[in-house]
């Protein structure tokens, strides 16, 4: 059994994945839009039902297909979408009790909008004498939540079952100047495939669509789910950003939860325990379903922009058990990229005593612009059919004991027609049966290969040349006080010269030290999942110490721009890497290290070391440590999207603890130094109910061994106006070193809970985030009188480093503009002038 993908079922998404998403969408199919044309074999109809006297909505109207047993109630909005196959009808009806029904004729086959406008009636109405008190629907509502751990916290030990799994990716919103480019010439053949969606009534064009078949493991103490997929099945783009939208698809609901994770947002369910307070309730109608006695009760947001759902749902009267759910997410909630979000869900018993979801079917409508008719946008829609459960009845401890959640057999991928055919719980339409040929003959089109490898470059940096990669274009050009105008030209290896090997290397020239500047790097990945690699790397070039992982490097054109200072504080280095990790399962990953660095002083100056005292001066040209490394990576139920070569971690909610520890090895007497670093670092993401969601950081350090400063814990600042997560903002580089210290960071998103309730700030969306930093470290004497520091660099002393900031985040989606405060070390002897206040400024996206 070959293992593969860690289990996606919680997903977050950040603004790269964004940017790549959107741009290789547009390039990629953008120019395969077509005009509308409906599957003869389906009639879809959309429409809405006015009250001609008030001109208002009319909620709860019944639609039915006339000579079918078909229908659908309107929902709040006095909206509906009824979607029918194989019928010879060729009449629906609208009625209500109180109006007088009308009956409009269906073009069969074909896409169309009807809309009804009802008429009251003029009737004497008996006495009606009622003598319950309160809403009869807060009551089964009550109910419900009174049960609801019996029938969502099931009685048995283990349970396996199988699943069948669909995924559909479509380009949506077809406007006449994408229609009419001669482009499209080439791609006449793909008419036949274009349909209507009766969620937004916007056209689209498949691009993808996945299948998959596994068998499903679930143990409840101690809790446990694995996933072993037997059979797949995928057609569309050969793109990792693509693929990764499909996985946003596994948003996972239980509507059984007070909350819901939907793209980072905690929506509350409508049988949440405090329910009542951020929904109302309407009883609607009973009847027979499954030969169980059922009630409707529909539901909507009490107050507007809160993270909620609308929509109904069909509840047992002796369980209370949920039957079956529709809902989608509120129509004005403060999300982003999302346009439309629907959930049906489906229970049956089983057994007789068991209740289990056996059908889940999640759609959505993503585009980067809310409620565009014009923009391209992606619909997608995933359906997960479940079956053949079993209790308690094989000893599984084997299966629980695989090192990732999901696997995938030997052959999963290869398997023809007629197995689908088979296995298949339901069967694909027309158009679903022809993504497979028609993705495959889009491919092969010269002019779709031409834009989409634009759109890639316009999007990674990297534009494709054959089997190369050249870029990345934002470091063609940047500007330091030390190499003056810097050059930059450099490349990669794609995926066509090898899938398991990736070669970069790159030269650079400053025309103010007339420096030639190189590097290069090789990374051998022999197995994705559990991760295995090797990385090889050399550079001789210039680097911000003090500068933390997630800053931009200086040879960036932002940089360059945003820079709050001169840059003229680089250090030529010249390192040798080589690491390799290891991933024992999923969630603890080891990568050891050899790695030797030399490190330059700028111009004609020189290291000053005092080896004994101050009277034993010594002078060098270079610093050099050799040194190894293990680090360890622990993430509880960590997931990940997976690329070409890299992968993007996904936020847990566990913490994530890594531990870094580094051995100086003395190779060179009086040239190398011995010494012991160690750091261990805490990070978790939390959500807070309804009032947004948390970070927190503790990075703890101490390092063992008489040093010179550049080898020192030099804490990372910022002299940028770009916001950095992972630095004190307001810290020059090179202000503060330490041998042990103790980092603390804490944010927290409101996601706009102020926000909301503000009329006319509410329409912009905004969301209030706020911040604290907090450092503190020493330095022992003989570190701090082993050599001599720059002017400006000392220790922190007795008083720790605070910061603190408060910001809105997106605004235009896509912006967020932070207040930030420095206040400690404000009037240091030697730096009087520091910078007390700042407005920073970053690209930070989120759903």
């Amino acid at each position: 059994m070959k293992q593969a993908l860690p289990n996606s079922n919680r997903l977050g998404f950040s603004q790269s994945q964004a940017f790549l998403f959107f741009a290789g969408l547009v390039a990629g199919i953008i120019m395969l839009l077509t005009p509308i044309y409906s599957n003869a074999q389906i009639t879809k109809i959309i429409g809405q039902v006015i009250d001609t006297q008030t001109n208002e909505p009319v909620p709860f109207a019944n639609i039915i297909v006339l000579s079918t047993l078909q229908g659908t109630l309107t929902d709040f909005q006095g909206k509906y979408a009824i979607e029918l196959e194989g019928t010879d009808s060729d009449s629906l009806r609208a009625s209500l009790l109180g109006f007088r029904q009308t009956t409009k004729p269906i073009a069969v086959g074909q896409f169309q909008t009807i809309n009804f406008t009802l008429t009251r009636k003029d009737q004497n109405l008996p006495e009606v004498i009622i003598t319950y008190k309160g809403n009869p629907a807060d009551a089964l509502i009550d109910s419900i939540i009174k049960y609801k751990e019996r029938n969502s916290f099931q009685s048995f030990e283990t349970c396996q079952y199988n699943s069948y799994t669909k995924i559909q990716l479509d380009a949506n919103n077809v406007t006449e100047r994408i229609i009419n480019r001669k482009i499209l010439e080439p791609f006449k053949f793909v008419l036949d495939y274009v349909d209507t969606s009766t969620i937004s009534g916007k056209s689209y064009l498949p691009v993808m669509i996945t299948e998959a078949n596994s068998v499903i493991y679930e143990r409840k103490s101690p809790k446990k789910k694995k996933e072993i997929i037997t059979a797949s099945k995928i057609s569309g783009i050969d793109d990792a950003n693509i693929s990764q939208y499909a996985g946003k698809l596994t948003q996972f609901v239980d509507i059984y939860s007070n909350h819901n994770d939907l793209f980072e947002k905690n929506f509350v369910s409508p049988i949440a325990d405090f329910g009542h307070s951020y929904y109302k309730y309407y009883l609607i109608d009973s009847a027979y379903i499954k030969n169980k006695w059922c009630y409707h009760i529909m539901f909507k947001p009490k107050r507007k922009q809160e993270l909620t759902y609308t929509g109904g749902l069909w509840v047992n009267d002796t369980s209370y058990a949920i039957v079956n759910v529709e809902m989608r997410i509120a129509e004005n909630a403060n999300i982003n990229l999302v346009n439309y979000l629907g959930v049906e869900q489906q229970f049956s018993e089983i057994n007789g005593n068991v209740w289990m979801k056996t059908k889940d079917k999640l759609y959505a409508d993503f585009n980067p612009m809310e409620h565009a008719k014009k923009v391209i946008g992606v619909y997608g829609q995933k359906t997960n059919i479940y079956s053949n459960f079993k209790f308690d009845s094989l000893d599984y401890s084997k299966v629980f004991k695989l090192p990732l959640d999901v696997t995938i057999e030997e052959g999963a991928n290869q398997t023809d027609d007629s197995y689908w055919n088979k296995i298949r719980p339901e069967s694909l339409s027309e158009t679903e049966q022809g993504i497979y040929d028609m993705i495959d003959s889009i491919k092969n089109v010269p002019v779709f290969k031409k834009y989409r490898d634009v759109s890639y470059g316009l999007a990674t940096g990297y534009f494709p040349w054959g089997k190369f990669e050249i870029g990345p274009n934002y470091k063609l050009f940047s500007y330091n006080d030390l190499e003056g105008a810097r050059f930059r030209i450099g490349g990669r290896t794609s995926t066509k010269f090898s899938k398991k090997l990736k070669l970069e290397a790159y030269i650079a020239y400053g025309t103010k030290d007339q420096l030639f500047k190189y590097g290069g790097k090789l990374l051998y990945l022999y197995n994705k999942n559990p991760r295995r690699s090797l990385f090889v790397a050399y550079k001789y070039d210039m680097e911000q110490i003090g500068a933390s992982s997630t800053a931009r490097a200086t040879d960036n054109i932002f940089s360059s721009v945003f820079s709050r200072g001169p840059i003229d504080k680089l250090t030529m280095v010249r390192e040798y890497v080589i690491a390799y990790e290891y991933e024992w399962f999923n969630g603890l990953i080891n990568t050891a290290e050899v790695n030797r660095r030399e490190l330059f002083p700028l111009g004609d100056t020189e290291f000053i070391i005092y080896p004994d005292s101050r009277y034993d001066t010594v002078y060098t040209s270079s610093i050099t440590t050799t040194e190894v490394g293990l680090d360890t990576r622990i993430s509880f139920k960590e997931t990940y999207l997976n690329g070409k070569f890299n992968r993007a971690t996904i936020k847990s909610e566990y913490p994530i603890i890594s531990i870094r520890y580094r051995y100086g090895i003395p190779l060179v007497h009086n040239n190398d130094y011995t010494y012991h670093k160690l750091n261990i670092g805490i990070e978790q993401w939390f959500g807070l109910s309804t009032i947004g969601w948390s970070k927190f950081k503790i990075d703890v350090g101490k390092i063992w061994g008489t040093l010179p400063y550049p080898l020192l814990k030099i804490h990372a600042g910022n002299e940028t106006w770009l916001y950095d997560d992972n630095s004190s903002n307001m810290m020059n580089y090179y202000e503060f070193a330490s041998d042990q210290y103790i980092n603390l960071f804490f944010m927290h998103h409101f996601d706009g809970f102020f926000f909301n309730k503000i009329p006319g700030i509410r329409k912009l969306k905004w969301r209030e985030v706020v911040y604290f930093r907090g450092l503190y470290g020493t330095l022992s004497d003989k570190n701090l009188s082993f050599s001599q520091f720059p002017d400006n660099l000392r220790s922190l002393g007795k008083e720790p480093y605070l910061e603190t900031g408060a910001g809105i985040e997106n605004i235009f989606q896509v912006l967020r503009v932070f207040a930030i405060w420095r206040l400690t070390h404000l009037n240091d002897s030697g730096n009087e002038s520091v910078t007390k206040f700042g407005i920073f400024a970053s690209v930070y996206f989120s759903f």
